[in-house]
């Protein structure tokens, strides 16, 4: 069984048919602890929503639903963030940030979370 892992969802949202839903449903399913991040939300399903990373804490893997645009605006509060891990699903990628993050020794993963969970490499 792999480890079970301390994951926050940046870009969360409470409508079932978006892919960061599923992910959180997904996650929970499978026994992470998931914090869930967006200034849009408070709460979802008796789950707390921060408005943003710093609010957060340390966690194991960050998993990015947020367009390029988004996380642009948000390298520094990213990369001060320290996730162990960067998971970039498809729409995320941003280039800039994934070579920032590298270089902070942050392993980048441009992968979907769906995929990594339902084939036992999340």
């Amino acid at each position: 069984m792999l480890k079970k892992q301390k994951v926050a969802i940046l870009g969360a949202s409470d409508n079932p048919e978006r892919y960061s839903y599923k992910a959180f449903k997904m996650l929970l399913e499978h026994g992470h602890e998931v914090l869930l991040v967006s200034p849009k939300l408070a709460e979802l399903e008796g789950h707390k929503v921060f408005a943003n990373l710093s609010e957060v804490g340390s966690v194991d893997t960050l998993t990015m639903y947020v367009s390029e645009k988004i996380s642009s605006s948000m390298i520094d509060e990213i990369l001060s963030f320290k996730p162990g891990r960067v998971i970039f699903n498809p729409g995320s990628e941003n280039q800039e940030l994934m070579e920032k993050l590298k270089s902070k020794g942050v392993e980048v993963e441009p992968a979907c979370t769906l995929v990594l969970l339902s084939t036992g490499q999340f």
